[in-house]
């Protein structure tokens, strides 16, 4: 395993679990970090309760700070560019912003890589909403969920992009950059095209994070909203089977360099809406309020990834089971209960 790791977007959720994970390995990590979403103080403050001075932060913005990218870059073997926009609906409000940040940052991320020394891969994560709404897919109903009617194994790499949103857009435009990144200049880069990531230290919001959104406020027994019929299915992946695929892509670098993966719980590890809220009731003892809203732009009825590109690549699938994973990630949420109702919006 290489020695040292830069993290962009790293005090957020899936950077903060990655850098525990390589600071856990013996390994140097650098936090690179705007710190403008709530709760990423507390989540380096944590590290750094764990870890020490060896859990390093840089505060910047990959929108312009460029030079700071470029030292940092030039002291790292791998880059995660975890630094992102993460909420459609917030794209659709500011699309500049959304832009500058997914697009314009994800550039300046690569540009300082191929200028500095060091040369690091890079791992960039990416999102099923690249290709768009599939309203070409064939979907059946049943009970509390939607499925594809086609396709058992989930959606692979082959479906064509069909970038939709202002999101879809500029993360779409990162994710290409990232392929021709290593066809053009010959870089080490991967991309993960990622479905619904969730564990602890998962601040979701509204529009994002939705498993940690309705535990958070299920916890604080505040209602949550339901956009559309609730049927929507994503598959849903553990934190630490993402920090799988991050390192088997590392392992396997020459193997890797310049695809991308279909990456979430694939077709085992599925949930709609509303088998998420029935699961929060059995737990926790108590209904869950919700209401009912019109769908949101570009939302998919069925997301599920087809994860054998990367089970056949990297030699890794998905293992934690969706009830596990959500145990694990109540258990977290409910020792940590300060925290949520600064995050968790209004009642």
């Amino acid at each position: 395993m290489p020695e040292s790791y830069l993290i962009t977007g790293g005090a957020g959720f899936i950077g903060i679990n990655a850098a525990d994970h390589y600071l856990r390995a013996g390994r140097r990590v650098t936090v690179l970090d705007n710190f403008s979403r709530a709760g990423t103080e507390e989540n380096l403050s944590w590290l750094r309760s764990r870890h020490g001075d060896r859990a390093r932060g840089v505060r910047a913005d990959v929108r312009r700070d460029t030079d700071a990218l470029l030292r940092a870059a030039d002291n790292a073997e791998v880059v995660l560019h975890l630094a992102a926009q993460v909420a459609v609906t917030t794209s659709v409000t500011d699309p500049r912003e959304d832009f500058e940040i997914n697009a314009l940052g994800t550039f300046n991320l690569l540009d300082a890589v191929r200028r500095s020394t060091a040369k690091p891969i890079v791992l960039y994560s990416s999102t099923n909403k690249v290709y768009g709404r599939m309203a070409d897919l064939a979907v059946t109903e049943t009970g509390q969920r939607y499925s594809y009617r086609d396709l058992p194994a989930g959606v692979s790499e082959g479906r064509s992009l069909d970038f939709y949103s202002p999101y879809g857009c500029s993360k779409g435009a990162g994710d290409q950059y990232v392929v021709d990144f290593a066809r053009i200049y010959g870089l080490r880069t991967v991309v993960f095209r990622q479905s619904c990531i969730y564990g602890p230290h998962q601040f979701g919001i509204e529009d994002q994070g939705w498993l940690a959104w309705f535990a958070i406020r299920a916890l604080l027994d505040r209602g949550v909203t339901i956009f559309g019929d609730g049927k929507q299915v994503r598959d849903v992946l553990f934190i630490e089977d993402l920090i799988a695929v991050y390192d088997a892509a590392v392992a396997r670098i020459e193997r890797a360099s310049g695809q991308a993966y279909n990456i979430g719980g694939g077709p085992v590890h599925t949930l709609s809406l509303l088998e998420l809220v029935d699961l929060l009731e059995a737990r926790l003892g108590r209904r869950l309020r919700y209401r009912f809203a019109d769908w949101r732009p570009g939302d998919q009825k069925v997301f599920v990834s087809d994860v054998r590109k990367a089970e056949r690549e990297l030699g890794w699938f998905p293992r934690v089971e969706a009830g596990d994973g959500l145990d694990r990630m109540l258990q977290w949420l409910q020792e940590n209960a300060a925290l949520l109702p600064a995050v968790a919006g209004r009642a």
